[in-house]
């Protein structure tokens, strides 16, 4: 890992902007930067000066003037990776950038490796595993309820949660292994009964947090939203009311669609990726045909279906039937997915006999004009409905993390053998082992084990470089 070297790298984004910032790392931060900074004034000396400083100067290259420039120094341990930090704040030309760091790699500064900054953050103690993974969803965050979620994750949420279950289970079993040094004398000094009241604890905690990955996911990734219906009921048309741009072609010639088009928007804070898909019918036309199969399969990756209908088909003779033999079907294929039924060309609705009337509303649709863009808002209010990711933020934790679904399965499992042999009176030495396995699977999510290298690896190559 070459903890060893001091590291350098630009932190803000690439390209030409008003401001750079290169960051360093490491024990020879300080030096090398006294060979290269010339304060403006005594004031503005790295000799003497407090962490949390800034310090205003010019970088030379041997006797030529490179950039003027801010410094923001950082000692360590207080600093983000726990090392000596400098931070030079230079102009934003690309070529000043490329000199400054190219001057730093001449007096033995290497580039920092992706992720590299926040991985010293680990390894030095100043975040676990969980925390780190959170910097990386922080940022590249791209709606308020993944930046909030990413910031509960940065702030410990997971972890107080993880480390205040690991550390009972830790209380337990060094009650059990005392009790072997004891064997002998046949006492027992851990409460099988509390002990197994603190398993079905910790297998709520895990079911719940297990159950909000998909809800979290959606929320990271944008929840996607299949749009679906017969041929000129309105989906494209809708699509395009939703993004407020022409992005699907729409015509009155049916099966126009021929695949999926999708796009995204935000709706209270959160990203949807609407997918108008083809229109849903029987057809010789092979081309239409591999867009109705893939209708289907975007129904099946979907979280919500939209269900559309136009009005004027309520006019035809086979119109009631058609409803009923199209909603029964989108139903079934959406399955226990989320499922909003739309009418849409509200205009067109002819007049209702009772039944009609009583049949329609047993169904709770919306009614709309995509085209005239009436009913929009209230559509967008009930999908916005359905994912409240506030009220799930301040009721449980929320894990979007597929390292970190996998690893609370994997407890979750383990859990229940310990449960199972407890109850099955095995003995002490054989139970702590159970019981340090669930320790161990608790602990990967946070970083309290032996981590492999291969695993670290893998966790922060996927940071930008400068973070």
């Amino acid at each position: 890992m070459r903890m060893e070297d001091t590291i350098c790298a630009l932190s803000t984004a690439p390209g030409m902007g008003a401001i750079a910032v290169i960051r360093l790392s490491g024990k020879e931060t300080y030096p090398v930067i006294n060979r290269i900074f010339r304060g403006y004034s005594k004031r503005h000396q790295l000799e003497g000066s407090k962490e949390y400083q800034s310090v205003l100067g010019s970088i030379y290259d041997e006797d030529q003037l490179v950039d003027e420039v801010m410094l923001t120094l950082f000692k360590g341990p207080q600093s983000y990776t726990g090392e000596d930090v400098i931070e030079i704040a230079c102009h934003g030309s690309t070529y000043i950038q490329e000199r400054i760091l190219r001057l730093l790699n001449k007096e033995g500064i290497r580039l920092a490796d992706p992720g590299e900054y926040t991985l010293r953050a680990f390894i030095n103690g100043k975040m676990d595993l969980s925390q780190a993974e959170a910097v990386a969803d922080l940022i590249s965050s791209e709606n308020q309820a993944s930046h909030q979620i990413a910031l509960q994750h940065l702030r410990g949420g997971i972890s107080k949660e993880i480390r205040e279950l690991r550390a009972e289970l830790i209380d337990f079993v060094s009650l059990i292994e005392l009790e072997l040094d004891f064997s002998e004398e046949d006492v027992e000094f851990a409460d099988r009964s509390k002990f197994l009241e603190l398993l079905h604890r910790i297998q709520a905690v895990l079911n719940s947090l297990i159950s909000s990955y998909d809800t979290g996911n959606a929320i990271k990734s944008g929840v996607p939203v299949a749009i679906v219906g017969a041929p000129n009921a309105g989906k494209s048309t809708l699509l395009n009311t939703l993004l407020k741009d022409d992005k699907a072609i729409v015509t009155e010639i049916a099966g126009t669609t021929r695949d999926a088009i999708e796009d995204e928007i935000q709706i209270n804070g959160i990203s949807y990726r609407f997918i108008d898909t083809a229109g849903i019918r029987e057809t010789d036309d092979m081309v239409e045909s591999i867009g109705i199969r893939r209708t289907y399969e975007k129904v099946e990756q979907s979280d919500l279906v939209l269900f559309l209908f136009a009005a004027d088909r309520l006019q035809e003779p086979s119109g009631w039937q058609a409803l009923k033999e199209e909603y029964q079907s989108i139903k079934e294929k959406a399955q226990d997915r989320k499922f909003l039924f739309l009418i849409n060309k509200q205009e067109m609705l002819p007049t209702l006999r009772t039944e009609e009337e009583q049949y329609l509303n047993s169904l709770k649709p919306l009614f709309l004009s995509a085209k005239a863009k009436e009913g929009i808002q209230e559509l967008q209010d009930k999908i916005g409905s359905f994912y409240r990711w506030g009220d799930l933020a301040a009721s449980q934790n929320i894990i979007t993390n597929v390292r970190h679904l996998d690893a609370l399965k994997k407890s979750l499992d383990q859990v229940q053998v310990v449960m199972d042999n407890l109850e099955a009176g095995i003995s002490g030495d054989l139970l702590s082992i159970d019981i340090r396995t669930a320790l161990s699977e608790l602990g990967s999510i946070i970083g309290e084990v032996d981590v492999d290298k291969d695993i670290l690896g893998n966790i922060f190559g996927k940071f930008c470089i400068g973070k």
